[in-house]
């Protein structure tokens, strides 16, 4: 159950909540917003009361009334799990953080775990974790067994492991880390992993969660298949990736593309978009000499295609 579920404290406040969100489901979104104000005169601490009634101010094309009810969200939840920050930037009124808040991201994917796979394969047409496979194939060729031979391979941002799913007979040893439990729980389900711990990508390689007990230089291959998207500067993930690789080893990601005059972007979908430039100067600063650059089509979005940038990038023998 997410916070913006949970109930208000007050029944009459939670029925007009409830009222409201019909409105907003039947097409009457300023007629929500309005019942939504309501509910929250009967319960003006709620936080996720305040992100309902943003939203649907925001679809009412009020927006100053939107970025209002945004700000109380902050105020009464400042470690920000639903994303309110990154919807104020989008709406112009703060800055565009280079991070999202890490709870956001967690909440976000503990709520997406149960359909995760269905929803993205079935109805969005998510095609990355097959494309990557297929360029560290057809980059590295195969062995005299007919797969790719890893010794150990590291999948950061593993999800329910969609990815692992397709490197799994090419590694003797495959870990997984994921910042969302459920979707770690969703991963173990599948037996794809010889280990899954959890690990946030945002921070620094000692507080990642990746090493600790784990060595450093352990794998030949660390993968991030749909993860950089929820990330806005990645310096602390090409720190970990370098401290991850062994001599020789390989790193294979995405990004949605963004043009080339800027490093990184926010999207109305609260992902991030990465350019080709600024991944280049990534590898560059961090030693990694790119092997592979592929732009292909990634996902649907609204009946359109989302594009996105596949790299490949080798660390020094």
């Amino acid at each position: 159950m997410t916070l913006n579920q949970l109930s208000s404290g007050d029944l009459i406040a939670d029925r007009r909540a409830d009222y409201a969100k019909m409105l907003a489901e039947g097409g009457e979104p300023a007629s929500a917003a309005e019942l939504m104000a309501q509910a929250l005169e009967q319960a003006p601490n709620w936080a996720a009361g305040w992100f309902r009634l943003a939203d649907y101010e925001e679809k009412s094309g009020r927006k100053e009334a939107a970025i209002d009810a945004l700000r109380k969200t902050l105020a009464l939840n400042p470690e920000d799990i639903f994303g309110a920050g990154l919807k104020l930037a989008l709406l112009g009124a703060a800055a565009m953080p280079e991070q999202p808040p890490s709870l956001y991201v967690e909440r976000l994917f503990d709520d997406y775990a149960d359909r995760f796979d269905k929803a993205l394969v079935e109805k969005l047409g998510y095609t990355v974790p097959q494309k990557l496979a297929a360029l560290i194939q057809s980059h590295m060729g195969q062995s005299h067994t007919g797969g790719l031979i890893f010794e150990h391979v590291t999948d950061l941002g593993c999800g329910t492991g969609l990815f692992g799913e397709r490197i799994r007979d090419q590694a003797q040893f495959l870990e997984g880390f994921d910042i969302s439990i459920n979707m770690l729980a969703k991963a173990e389900a599948k037996s794809t992993y010889d280990r899954l711990a959890r690990a946030d990508l945002s921070l620094s390689p000692d507080a990642s969660g990746i090493f600790g007990n784990f060595a450093p230089a352990r794998a030949d291959l660390v993968s991030a298949a749909d993860v950089l998207m929820y990330l806005g500067n990645l310096d602390s993930v090409f720190d970990i990736t370098l401290r991850l690789l062994a001599p020789g080893g390989h790193f294979a990601f995405s990004v949605e593309e963004a043009g080339d005059d800027l490093d990184f972007l926010l999207r109305p979908s609260l992902r991030y978009a990465h350019s080709e430039a600024y991944i280049r100067g990534l590898c560059s600063a961090h030693g990694l000499t790119l092997l592979s650059i592929e732009r292909t089509a990634i996902r649907m979005d609204a009946g359109e295609p989302v594009f996105g940038i596949l790299f490949l990038a080798r660390k020094p023998a």
